[in-house]
Order: structure tokens, then C-alpha cells, then sequence
């Protein structure tokens, strides 16, 4: 998998985290660079190590799957961006409330990063370096939320709809290209 097709794939998997922080931002009102290093570090780490995790799982069975493992990268990318995108329209939302706590913190970084966690074991179907992937996804994680906690102090609520909508439009195509690619040009 290209470098590009990862950053995308941190892009989208931020998309969550990007959402509770903009809640966050709202709720606090005047950031800090604690409340930003909060949202930073708890988001983009734990979006970093659930991709690890799931490689770990996936390899496990990676070898038992081999000739299905296009599919299985396009139904998981599928799900999770379709999860996405029916969770956006619907208005289903992580608690945005102003606690930086570790307890609060903690919730919503494993909340917010599940489908990490899923892409996870799709990497291990596919070419892919891991450790570079889980530092891409969570650094792209780390500077979007920041970026969504800023964000959430000057817009509004409005833009948590689309955000989550991109993010589950992302997956969906990557999903789609990968087994393009696979049924087509392998």
C-alpha cells in the first residue's frame, strides 16, 4: 500500500476524533495548549497503537485467508466507512463534554478508534509497512485534532456532519480501489 493511500486512510480514521475534538472546542470554549495536547496525544496515540493491534490479529490468520484477502479489505473498509457515514446523517455523536480527564479522555480515544482497529487487521491482508502506517494515522490524527479542537471554538457544530461523511467516503473508495485493483490487475 502507497504512503499516499495511508495518509488518505489516516485522514479518514481521524475523522472521529476530529468530531469529538470540535465538540470539545465547543464545550471549553477558550483552548489552551494543555487542551490541545490532550486531544493531540490521547487521539492520535491510541489511533496509532489500534492499527497495531489489529495487524497482530490479523497476521495470526493472514495465511489462512490469502485468496479472499481483497474481499476482506473491501468489506471491512466498507463497514467502517458505511458506519461512518450512517452515523454522520443520523447525528449519533461521541460525548463532547468539557472534561480532559483521564477517565472522559480515555473513552473517547478508544471510542473514536475502533475502526482503527479494524483497519488494522485489513493491513495485514494487504502490503503494508505497519509501523510506518500507524505513525501516519497517528500523527494525521494528532494534528487533525488539534485542528478540530480549534475549529470547534470558532464554527460550530454544523460542520460534524460532513467531516464524518468524508471520512466514511474516504474508506468506502480506498476499499473500492483495492479491490479494483485486485480483480482487475493482479
Amino acid at each position: 500500500m502507497e504512503w499516499i493511500e495511508v495518509f488518505l486512510i489516516g485522514i479518514a480514521l481521524s475523522m472521529d476524533a476530529f468530531v469529538v475534538s470540535v465538540g470539545k472546542g465547543l464545550a471549553v470554549g477558550r483552548t489552551r495548549l494543555r487542551h490541545a495536547l490532550a486531544v493531540g496525544i490521547w487521539f492520535g496515540g491510541f489511533q496509532a497503537l489500534m492499527p497495531l493491534i489489529g495487524y497482530l490479529l490479523g497476521s495470526s490468520f493472514s495465511e489462512l485467508v490469502s485468496s479472499i484477502d481483497h474481499w476482506i479489505a473491501f468489506g471491512l473498509l466498507f463497514l467502517i466507512g458505511g458506519n461512518m457515514i450512517r452515523e454522520s446523517l443520523q447525528g449519533d455523536s461521541d460525548s463532547a463534554d468539557e472534561s480532559f480527564g483521564f477517565r472522559t479522555m480515555l473513552i473517547l480515544a478508544v471510542a473514536t478508534s475502533i475502526d482503527a482497529l479494524a483497519c488494522g487487521v485489513t493491513f495485514a491482508f494487504l502490503d503494508t509497512d505497519i509501523w510506518s502506517a500507524a505513525a501516519i494515522i497517528g500523527t494525521t490524527t494528532f494534528v487533525l485534532s488539534i485542528i478540530g479542537l480549534r475549529t470547534g471554538s470558532y464554527l460550530g457544530e454544523r460542520f460534524h456532519k460532513y467531516a464524518g461523511v468524508a471520512g466514511g467516503v474516504v474508506l468506502v473508495c480506498i476499499g473500492l480501489k483495492i479491490l479494483i485493483e485486485h480483480l482487475f490487475f493482479t
